[in-house]
């Protein structure tokens, strides 16, 4: 014959698991993924979501749900029990002190093994499914404890805002920055046959990263700037744009580091006898501004291009709009790019690159393992390493890599030879 506390302690204690196990599923689950089931009109999501942001509600749903689910399961202990511990036990050990202490141990061994540890553990390594299964119980749990919800919330809102003179709002957003890094992060590496929502992961990473860029990581550089000096004659400026297919020159004034505007070719239909007829002014930043900061400032102003200058006001480079829309949504063909970038193996572990490459970029098509630093390009890393400019022929060591320069443009390195000597050695 079933004991007639059993069907009580049993329902109490999967109630006790329901809501422990609910308070670690809205900690452990994907913010971003429930955020957008709600966007596709699921219920779950719309349920879960409304939760999300109102997490006072939320919290006192589930403790009270708890409580009560605890309480019963404690009356339950306590009523099966007595007449165990009473039938059993020595009657020199059969005191109310004693009885006390058996039954609590018992019960708490009980309710933090089967109503906690277990189902946290489960609903934590399933949040997002055990939510979306789960989420019509938890708003009838709800709607039912509402009364005692809306008392509770009420004398915490009462405590906070008029004794201890805080803001209390219920209002949360469901997910912030690092809910959505942490789930483009792992939607990167997700394996392919896995299904994920249809969300271009790639470009929500770089958008993230985006918010720390600097200017200076995004700039063509000043050896690359193609410019104009002011007292040059107009068809020098015209021939210019012919040659270069820009759109935009810059120009300056005696000095690359005393740039005065650049000109536009539209304003060539002007017919303008000179070019200072014709000049734009152009704004100039700092080269350790966030690249953000300058879109903003791009889009607030309609400009599309920027001076970038060092410590010392010289000129350090340029920067466009689509320079900084690169960093987000990948390599952009615009006017100011070379048509390609030499990159070629030659056989496994020799390699011919032009010192324009950026680190980042051969260490993900090639998994070479370059170092990073305060560099951006394959040339940065050779003159970090040498010290001073090289000079053609020049082999730098920098195990497990032998850097030759082949090939140098006055003081800019051009092509480079890269050995990985452990591809090599593997060879051999």
């Amino acid at each position: 014959m079933i004991h007639p506390q059993i069907p009580l302690i049993l329902t109490a204690l999967l109630f006790s698991a329901f809501f422990s196990g609910m308070e670690m599923a809205f900690m452990a689950a994907s913010k971003l993924q429930l955020e957008l089931q709600e966007k596709q009109n699921s219920l779950t999501g719309r349920i879960i979501t409304h939760f999300s942001t109102r997490k006072a509600r939320l919290t006192a749903t589930l403790l009270i749900g708890n409580v009560f689910a605890l309480v019963l399961f404690g009356i339950g202990m306590a009523r099966s029990l007595y007449p165990i511990l009473t039938a059993y036990l020595p009657a020199s050990w059969q005191y109310p002190a004693v009885f006390i202490i058996i039954q609590t141990l018992v019960t708490a061994i009980l309710a933090l093994t089967v109503a906690e540890f277990i189902p946290r553990s489960l609903f934590m390594i399933r949040a997002n499914t055990m939510l979306n299964v789960l989420a019509v119980p938890l708003l009838i749990s709800y709607y039912i404890l509402y009364p005692v919800v809306f008392l509770v919330v009420g004398a915490i809102r009462l405590v906070v805002v008029k004794l201890l003179k805080m803001e209390f709002s219920e209002e949360k957003p469901v997910f912030g920055l690092t809910d959505v890094d942490q789930f483009m992060k792992k939607s990167l590496y997700q394996h392919e046959t896995e299904k994920v929502p249809e969300v271009d992961a790639r470009i929500f990473h770089n958008a993230l990263e985006f918010r720390t860029v600097k200017v200076r990581e995004c700039m063509v550089p000043r050896t690359e700037i193609e410019a104009i000096e002011i007292s040059e004659p107009i068809n020098a400026l015209r021939q210019a744009f012919v040659q270069t297919g820009h759109s935009k020159i810059l120009v300056y004034q005696e000095t690359i580091d005393n740039v005065v505007g650049y000109c536009h070719q539209l304003a060539m239909f002007q017919k303008p006898t000179d070019i200072s007829s014709i000049l734009t002014p152009i704004i100039a930043v700092p080269e350790t501004m966030l690249a953000s900061e300058l879109f903003v400032k791009f889009v607030a102003e309609h400009r599309s291009i920027a001076l970038v200058v060092d410590e010392f006001g010289g000129t350090s480079g340029l920067v466009t709009t689509e320079d900084l829309l690169e960093e987000i949504i990948g390599e952009i063909n615009d006017e100011f790019d070379e048509e390609s970038l030499l990159e070629q193996e030659l056989q496994p572990g020799i390699y011919l690159f032009s010192a324009r490459q950026e680190i980042d970029y051969l260490n993900d098509k090639y998994n070479l393992a370059l170092p990073v630093g305060d560099y951006e390009t394959l040339g940065g890393l050779i003159l970090e390493m040498h010290g001073d400019i090289p000079n053609e022929g020049t082999i730098i060591q920098a195990p497990p890599f032998t850097i030759t320069v082949l090939s140098m443009d006055e003081n800019r390195i051009n092509t480079v030879q890269l050995v990985r000597q452990a591809e090599l050695t593997a060879e051999d």
